[in-house]
């Protein structure tokens, strides 16, 4: 049973948030604080870093311990607070651009140390703060500001992408199905390891607009018609799921911690002397 109120969580004083109006930032910004009140972590022992675009103001808004920091570099700053205090738990809230373009390194080298960070990506497949322009998750042929005519870039699948560069635990979810999407950053938190959730967030005012979808509503609704949980994909034909997104669990695994293996190493190491 969850052990605090979730608004406790959040810091008032700084609400209103400034996301878009039907911006589904805010719905994932819930659905992590859910899940840390569900997951029962001490909010004394909870670091939220994030780095910069329209995700990253999520850390303001969260009344623990926060950092904001460069352009994809959240990853990086969040490595070295875990190395430094293994015992805290460090989150990362990022978004579709500022994880897996600029910050594409630091991406797969924390989940092929498999070091125990929750990453938590804002995903609305589009670079929304600076203008429009097309991120490293925007479907093929679709448009934005910097590709007009459709993008001709294959996209990146965020949870294969890090169940393949050593993630312990890699999900999708969206923000038409909240409760599993809650539950997936639960279990992500839980995880020992380099924890990867990959929330689909709906932005109206970039990516909407400029592939024929002006509202919220109209996206939710598209979430609604294309996204199927995975026991509803388990009922499913293969000619049924064709061209589905399945929301759930899509990688999980277990092998060393990092900062558990560091610490071992450098016991030995002591002992050694």
């Amino acid at each position: 049973m969850p052990s605090k109120l979730v608004r406790d969580h959040f810091r008032e004083a700084h609400m209103p948030h400034i996301w878009c109006p039907g911006c589904g930032h805010g719905n994932i910004l819930q659905d992590v604080a859910r899940a840390i009140d569900q997951a029962e972590l001490d909010p004394k022992k909870i670091v939220v870093v994030s780095g910069i675009g329209c995700s990253s103001r999520a850390s303001g808004y969260m009344n623990f311990y926060t950092m904001h920091t460069t352009h994809g570099r959240a990853i990086a700053f969040a490595t070295g607070i875990k190395m430094a205090k293994p015992e805290l738990h460090v989150i990362v809230l990022t978004g579709d651009g500022d994880a897996t373009a600029i910050g594409g390194n630091h991406f797969i080298h924390a989940a092929r140390r498999n070091i125990d960070l929750t990453v938590v990506v804002f995903n609305n497949n589009i670079y929304g703060m600076t203008g429009g322009q097309f991120s490293p998750t925007t479907p093929t042929e679709k448009t934005a500001a910097t590709a007009p005519y459709g993008s001709i870039d294959p996209n990146f699948d965020i949870p294969k992408l890090a169940a393949a560069a050593g993630a312990t635990f890699a999900a999708r979810g969206n923000n038409y199905h909240p409760r599993e999407t809650t539950e997936l950053i639960r279990q992500g938190l839980l995880n020992k390891g380099f924890s990867v959730i990959d929330c689909h967030s709906v932005c109206p005012t970039y990516y909407g607009r400029n592939n024929g979808m002006s509202s919220a509503v109209e996206m939710l609704q598209y979430q609604k018609d294309n996204y199927i949980t995975q026991a509803r994909a388990e009922r499913m034909t293969p000619q049924e799921r064709e061209g589905k997104i399945v929301v759930g669990v899509v990688h999980r695994d277990q092998r060393p911690e990092y900062t558990e293996a560091y610490a071992k190493l450098r016991e030995e190491a002591q002992n050694a002397l």
